[in-house]
């Protein structure tokens, strides 16, 4: 999904593998008389293909405690303020910088000697998402909403964990000019996913409905959140099929202080010293490039069940063609970025991003329209794919291989902390001011993004 950087990355910032792709050798004559050809032909190389697999593995829990258990929870009757809230459970994507230093460098018991580093932490973390989808799928939240709430936490945190390990697996497993492809194959799958936890589910628990019952069915929820559970089970077997990363060597820790030095402290004196004081726009750019869409989608699940959609209609236009649309976007927004450049991408992905949400604004005054929805959702996806490839390609430009965990870890949870911390007052928010105030709202959120964007490419390039 995003750019080829090198007119604008320091060469500090772009260190390459010691073993290079084992094809990229041969596609030279069809980089040289076809470059268009080969940069699709890159999707179809075997690490571009581990990644859509792998890609599904990450996507699936994500809207399993955020956008789908909104539109759960609100059919269940629990009040928008409460559903505000709750997204806070996805701070955990926010947090992972924390333990990301253990996944980065600490071996498990047994399964690294026979999996190594990356794969062993790959299947822990997705052993966890599962058992957390379990719990939510046997859990009624209008008797136990705190219990919901406990199982969310845990997928949430199988979720970020298997993020640290699954970007520096990304990251490892080709050099710079193949980021790009990676990222897009990966958000392919993850978008996948999420057709699968979006529509899917919502399809799942409309047929597992009892027809002469009304109003919310404990049990039709059960079922689909079974499935998403067994549904984890693609990644575990993409991770035991895939080779391990060649490991990179980690010199022995003398003590406890020397450990904690390279594991917790290099990563980020590496960034700061590869940066100075360019870091701090780089990390405020990274803090609210997503800040529009992450806080309008808390409310958009809520919003369909109160304009009268019924779960057929969320699930084939937002969960299905919406994320079509998204793909499309990924797909577009990565040929571009390889072609034209990572940052002039940025720009384009964070207008357009900001604009789609006036399109909601616009939506919400007509009630239940179908088809102004399809034209709305088209737009928004559109816009985010484009802007997700460049800004994936822009956040693993900025690593070093040494640390790539750590500080991929660092960049994704920075892009997610200010906007899902804003996102919780969402409810509040719409409670107090309508829904077309609050998708104008977010829309002026993107404003500062653009800024941010028109200076990072000028300090890049200088």
């Amino acid at each position: 999904m995003a750019g080829r950087p090198r007119a604008w990355i320091m060469p500090s910032a772009r260190p390459r593998l010691p073993f290079p792709m084992p094809d990229k050798a041969s596609s030279s004559t069809t980089d040289l008389r076809h470059p268009w050809l080969a940069a699709w032909l890159v999707y179809l190389e075997p690490a571009s293909l581990r990644m859509l697999a792998l890609g599904f593995s990450a996507g699936l829990p994500l809207l399993l405690v955020l956008g789908t258990l909104s539109f759960r929870l609100r059919e269940a009757g629990i009040d928008r303020t409460t559903i505000g809230y709750l997204s806070w459970v996805g701070l955990a994507y926010a947090f992972k910088w924390v333990w990301s230093p253990l996944v980065d460098r600490l071996p498990l018991p047994f399964a690294t000697r026979i999996l190594g580093r990356r794969r062993s932490w790959l299947l822990l973390a997705q052993g966890l998402v599962m058992a957390g989808l379990v719990g939510m799928a046997l859990v009624d939240p209008r008797q136990g909403l705190n219990a919901m709430v406990w199982c969310a936490l845990l997928v949430a945190f199988g979720s970020a964990t298997q993020d640290i390990a699954l970007d520096a697996f990304r990251i490892e497993s080709a050099d710079a000019d193949r980021q790009a492809a990676l990222a897009a194959t990966y958000q392919t799958g993850y978008r996948l996913a999420m057709i699968w936890a979006g529509a899917g589910v919502l399809w799942l628990a409309a047929r597992s409905e009892d027809a002469s019952a009304t109003g919310y069915q404990a049990g039709a929820w059960a079922t689909a959140y079974l499935v998403m559970a067994a549904s984890m089970l693609v990644g575990t077997l993409t991770v035991l099929l895939s080779p391990e990363p060649a490991p990179r060597p980690l010199a022995p820790a003398k003590n406890l202080g020397e450990w904690l030095r390279g594991a917790v402290v290099d990563p980020f004196a590496d960034f700061i010293s590869r940066y100075r004081w360019q870091a701090a726009l780089i990390l405020a750019l990274i803090a609210v490039y997503r800040i529009s869409d992450v806080v309008m989608g808390i409310m958009a699940n809520p919003f369909y069940v109160d304009m009268g959609y019924s779960k057929d209609e969320v699930a084939a236009v937002t969960k299905v063609f919406g994320v079509v649309m998204t793909l499309v976007g990924a797909f577009v927004g990565g040929v571009l970025s390889m072609r034209l450049g990572v940052m002039r991408v940025l720009m384009l992905g964070a207008v357009l991003s900001a604009l789609s949400n006036l399109l909601f604004a616009w939506l919400g005054q007509r009630g239940h329209d179908v088809t102004g929805l399809v034209l709305v959702v088209s737009a928004d996806n559109l816009a985010g794919g484009i802007a997700s490839a460049a800004f994936i390609a822009y956040l693993s430009s900025l690593t070093n291989v040494q640390y790539s965990a750590t500080q991929y870890a660092l960049f994704s949870s920075m892009m997610l902390l200010l906007p899902k911390w804003l996102a919780g007052f969402s409810g509040q928010f719409v409670d107090a001011h309508g829904y077309s105030a609050f998708f104008t709202g977010t829309a002026l959120l993107g404003l500062p993004v653009l800024v941010l964007v028109g200076l990072a490419s000028r300090v890049k390039k200088g």
